[in-house]
């Protein structure tokens, strides 16, 4: 009988072990596997975040055998929340809303670091302040008073409308703001029911494309003094211009313009983000002809002056390709 009990326990205790090992082992730290399900956040559907994500998604699930995903999104903010809480895993941001969070992070005293890393710079997104000839619009200051469409809530858009409405000491007390999508602003425009949007994005937007069709268009300047000062105050600014007949405008309209950034969680493996990379610019020229904005896009440059850091992978991809 004693023996038949110490049986028992022994094989118990066997047992036990291999519970306690299999139990142990889920708790050991694995290498980052690669995820096969990629959910890009984009932008507006009438944008070329939107544009270019899809065409990105294509080839993703073509070259890697991704599932893929596109999130339309109201921009850069919110785009930006979804990598940090995991629930998009590539976004296109501009670098003005990037910087802010990174600031932001900077001030913290809890060790917070940022779920999202630089996998690519790409091409610059500009500041179009949009409004009818009939309204009679001519500059910033002529917005003072007006209804103005300032980008969606949580979007890249409204946060530098803010900042260059108040170059000329113009705020939101001093308009009738309206936080309203591309979409939207460029339909509420043709309407009468606001005076002028800002639309932020490369060049041509498909939606004041789609305005110009039936209405005369004007894309209102920016003073010359106005853009030395924002880019010397703000160093995510670019002195720039909306090249002639973009709109149908017979001459060059002197405009800031801000770099996007292609962001990536940060967790993503060092291996998975350098093949996204490596397949992003193998591709480029699909991407090009989904939307021309992409054609600004330069591989050697895309590595360079970006305000949040590479990804291991990406940081990789581009050591590789400036050693050749």
């Amino acid at each position: 009988m004693k023996k038949i009990l110490s049986l028992m326990i022994i094989l118990l205790l066997i047992l036990g072990t291999a519970g306690c090992t299999k139990a142990s082992n889920k708790g050991v730290s694995t290498p980052n596997p690669e995820q096969k399900f990629i959910t890009i956040a984009t932008g507006d559907t009438s944008g070329p975040y939107f544009t270019i994500g899809e065409a990105l998604a294509k080839v993703y699930k073509k070259k890697l055998h991704y599932k893929t995903a596109i999130q339309s999104t109201d921009g850069s903010v919110e785009n930006i929340k979804l990598l940090e809480n995991h629930k998009a895993d590539l976004a296109f941001v501009m670098s003005d809303a990037a910087s802010s969070v990174l600031n932001e992070l900077g001030k913290l005293k809890d060790g917070s670091t940022q779920g999202f890393k630089a996998m690519a710079g790409l091409y610059p997104n500009y500041v179009q302040i949009v409004t009818l000839s009939a309204n009679k619009i001519k500059s910033v200051s002529d917005l003072k008073g007006k209804r103005v469409g300032v980008g969606a809530p949580n979007s890249g858009v409204e946060a530098n409308a803010r900042i260059i409405l108040n170059e000329q000491g113009i705020t939101y007390n001093d308009i009738k703001p309206e936080y309203l999508s591309y979409e939207e602003a460029i339909e509420q425009l043709k309407s009468k029911k606001i005076d002028a949007a800002f639309v932020t994005s490369g060049l041509p937007n498909n939606a004041v494309l789609k305005l110009q069709s039936s209405k005369e268009v004007m894309i209102v300047p920016i003073k010359s003094s106005d853009i030395n000062h924002l880019t010397k105050q703000f160093p995510f600014f670019e002195k720039s211009e909306i090249p002639a007949g973009v709109y149908q405008n017979k001459h060059p309209i002197p405009t800031v313009a801000i770099r996007n950034i292609l962001l990536v969680r940060s967790d993503l493996s060092k291996n998975q983000v350098y093949k996204m990379t490596k397949i992003f610019f193998e591709n480029l020229d699909v991407l090009q002809m989904a939307h021309q904005a992409a054609n600004s896009i330069n591989r050697i440059d895309a590595g360079k002056g970006l305000v949040v850091p590479l990804h291991p992978g990406a940081k990789k991809y581009f050591e590789e390709l400036y050693d050749k």
